[in-house]
């Protein structure tokens, strides 16, 4: 059974990071057998000179968080980018797997344990939460890793 994977990124309102960062994060994600759902490519074909388009295409990616098996967030930045946070929270709310990628290395955090916010891991278990954390795009095949397992048909590890 192939899982559906939201990627949450802020990457596709670039030209170069499309071409770039975005195309090799989609293939590296299907490489280890998720269905890639990115939001550019799916929900960004709407008409903006018509009246309501912003609305229609934020519908259509809280559609797609809500019936994506699980969430995948590019959290760079800091802060990371506001729609990409009010899709992880979603993504939370509705008890979905969730996985962060993060290859900035600034720290934006008053915890000395979370290198961001620390709301952005209460999808995350208190323990063992960096298997969920991804810091290259190599990193994304590691068996050891929660992603690779749950792709592999394993419950990813629930909050608590």
């Amino acid at each position: 059974m192939t899982r559906t994977l939201y990627l949450a990124n802020p990457y596709g309102f670039s030209t170069q990071q499309r071409a770039g960062p975005l195309a090799e994060l989609v293939s590296a994600l299907e490489a280890i057998g998720a269905e890639v759902w990115e939001p550019f490519a799916r929900n960004n074909q709407i008409d903006r000179a018509s009246s309501g388009w912003a609305y229609r295409i934020g519908q259509a990616d809280l559609g797609d968080v809500r019936e994506a098996d699980g969430l995948f967030a590019v959290v760079n930045g800091c802060p990371p980018d506001e729609g990409v946070m009010v899709e992880l929270g979603m993504a939370i709310a509705w008890g979905k797997a969730v996985f962060l990628f993060r290859d900035d290395f600034r720290r934006c955090t008053d915890s000395e344990v979370y290198p961001l916010n620390l709301m952005l891991f209460a999808g995350l278990p208190e323990r063992g939460w960096q298997t969920h954390w991804y810091d290259s795009v190599e990193r994304l095949a590691d068996p050891d890793k929660a992603l690779a397992r749950w792709l592999g048909g394993a419950e990813a590890s629930p909050a608590r």
